[in-house]
């Protein structure tokens, strides 16, 4: 899997405009959501401070990187250097929408394949060194195996990237410490981590933390704005967090109208026809699949709800996305002609930040994955909280209940029980069209503004962003 630029750096990619030395190395977990918010901070770094950014992985999982690169210009894009490094072949099976559990099974051969990238990124890594003052390495906490060789290089540092609220990380440690969570009294009916993985998923999670000590410190895509209180406990909490935090987030670009996209996706079209704050966006991520059997309550509930929406129906990626074809999700018969004018399905790959920043969109039915939560919560959007496996069920709590932008569509220790129509139908009008849900409109647009407002010039975000790069370049 080898691609000409692999791993023989040319001299030049470290010289240019590189004054400082200093030559980042980005090492994301190939699943989308993690390349998705590893990519953005590399063209943050490299477009706002001018540094050379090399972004390594699978071709497979670069190449998918690049083409799902929501809301960044080909511009920007094209200043990352991407490192087509070989892993092993893998299985890509299909999603089974039928598991019980929904963790993606589907994708673990490819991040047991990532394993197999220590010795090229080392390789890579001992190459860099000889040409720069110093080797910075941002790497996704799953990928830490495969930096580990790093702690051999005098000139290298590690930093982790959370790709995870920092509020279920600070849950997460203190039941691993056995400690009580701080914040007990607010956090009553948390929900617990059963079913939110795999026996393998935990073990690789396992065999990836004994390597996290080399790291410097940890970048997080949150705001202090939203996550401060939380951030603030993370350092006290354990004494290997005792590193520096820098909370950066959110990373990605939210100034829309600016992305430099060729092509208008149709459903942008259909949105600029519909009144402000009245389409709901239903999306489950890359991760999920949902039974047909669950797909059809879905589609009967907002139908039945009468409000507008805007439907993502695709099926959950495999570790090849560019492996053969993708089941078709069946609808309802006649559904689409019945919702005509009030609801869209669009079954492509969708551009979700400019959608979720689109005037017209109200609400956001969601996994609650990271990525989606802090692109909901930046854009001042609530969200109608289904979550399905991971950090999403913590996701959950923290958008419902600390910060109370959202609702709950099902209970985590119910996550086995088909969510009926009438509940969908429910939770939907009273997001959308009731006082309750416009209260929480309201206060999902304070904190919206909040977020925003802490990645310009002067704010926290911006700051800790700034106080990182000094720090690299000290």
């Amino acid at each position: 899997m080898g691609s000409s630029n692999d791993h023989h750096l040319q001299s030049h990619q470290l010289s240019d405009s590189n004054q400082n030395g200093i030559a980042v190395v980005m090492v994301p977990f190939p699943a989308q959501g993690h390349l998705n918010q590893l990519l953005q901070l590399s063209c943050l770094i490299s477009s706002s401070y001018r540094l050379p950014v090399h972004y390594v992985g699978s071709a497979i999982h670069n190449r998918q990187a690049r083409l799902r690169a929501n809301a960044l210009s080909p511009s920007q894009i094209a200043k990352i250097h991407f490192h087509d490094l070989p892993t092993p072949e893998f299985d890509s099976p299909p999603p089974d929408p039928n598991a019980s559990v929904k963790f993606p099974v589907q994708l673990q051969p490819s991040w047991f394949a990532s394993v197999h990238l220590r010795h090229p990124v080392a390789a890579l890594l001992q190459q860099m060194s000889s040409k720069a003052r110093r080797v910075v390495i941002v790497h996704d906490p799953s990928m830490s195996m495969a930096v580990q060789d790093a702690a051999s290089i005098a000139n290298a540092e590690c930093y982790a990237f959370n790709c995870i609220s920092v509020f279920t990380l600070l849950t997460m440690v203190c039941e691993g410490l056995g400690k009580p969570f701080p914040f007990q009294e607010s956090a009553e009916g948390l929900p617990s981590l059963e079913g939110v993985s795999t026996d393998e998923g935990w073990r690789f999670a396992a065999a990836q933390n004994e390597y996290m000590r080399i790291r410097e410190g940890d970048l997080h895509n949150t705001s202090r704005a939203i996550e401060g209180p939380f951030l603030d406990l993370l350092s006290s909490q354990e004494p290997s967090l005792n590193k520096q935090q820098w909370a950066i987030g959110p990373i990605l670009p939210l100034k829309s109208g600016h992305h430099g996209l060729t092509r208008k996706h149709e459903c942008l079209e259909w949105l600029n026809k519909q009144a402000p704050k009245s389409v709901l966006y239903v999306s489950f991520g890359t991760t999920v699949s949902l039974s047909d059997k669950q797909v059809r309550e879905l589609a009967e509930g907002l139908e039945q709800s009468r409000q507008k929406f805007l439907w993502v129906l695709r099926e959950a990626d495999k570790g090849d996305i560019f492996d053969g074809e993708d089941r078709i999700v069946e609808l309802p018969e006649g559904l689409e002609g019945r919702v005509e004018g009030i609801g869209l399905v669009i079954r492509d790959w969708a551009p979700q930040p400019e959608i979720l920043a689109h005037s017209s969109v109200g609400a956001f039915m969601s996994h609650c994955g990271w990525n989606s939560c802090i692109e909901s919560i930046s854009m001042g959007v609530p969200i109608a909280c289904w979550p399905m496996h991971s950090d999403q069920p913590r996701n959950s709590f923290l958008v419902t209940e600390m910060l109370k932008t959202g609702l709950l569509i099902r209970k985590w220790e119910k996550r086995d029980e088909l969510v009926s129509s009438s509940t969908i139908k429910d939770i939907v009008r009273r997001l959308m069209a009731s006082e309750e849900g416009d209260k929480i409109r309201k206060r999902a647009g304070e904190v919206g503004d909040a977020v925003r407002h802490s990645t310009e010039e002067g704010g926290v975000s911006r700051m800790e962003l700034e106080s990182f790069i000094s720090h690299i370049m000290r």
